[in-house]
């Protein structure tokens, strides 16, 4: 099993953002104004690449909640191997666990990476 997918660190500095912003603000000058200025497209870029971010998880998160609908469908209409959705799904996407570990396992990994954000 790998390890949880992470959206990737933000690429620019916000608290600089914010400080070139107040500084345009409390200096009125056109140095000032013009480096706030020059922030917009970092921002336009990141606000893009958030979007696409968004996007994808949504995408992910529907193919795992079709997967987890059609496995209980499955498991109610007593086909034999109910689960075949999910398998499929988390494979997909390199998230199969381990057939050595069991389920609390599991989900003492998940505390674990839950806790390094």
């Amino acid at each position: 099993m790998t390890g949880p997918q992470r959206a990737p660190r933000p690429t620019l500095d916000l608290n600089a953002v914010r400080t070139h912003l107040h500084e345009a603000r409390s200096a009125r000058v056109p140095v000032a104004l013009w480096v706030a200025v020059a922030d917009l497209p970092m921002l336009i870029a990141e606000v893009e690449r958030l979007r696409s971010l968004l996007a994808l998880a949504r995408a992910q998160y529907a193919g795992l909640l079709a997967a987890a609908r059609a496995a209980v469908a499955a498991e109610r209409d007593g086909e034999d191997d109910p689960l075949l959705y999910l398998r499929d799904e988390l494979d997909e996407h390199g998230q199969l666990p381990d057939e050595d570990l069991h389920a609390a396992e599991l989900l003492a990994l998940v505390d674990l990476w839950d806790g390094g954000r």
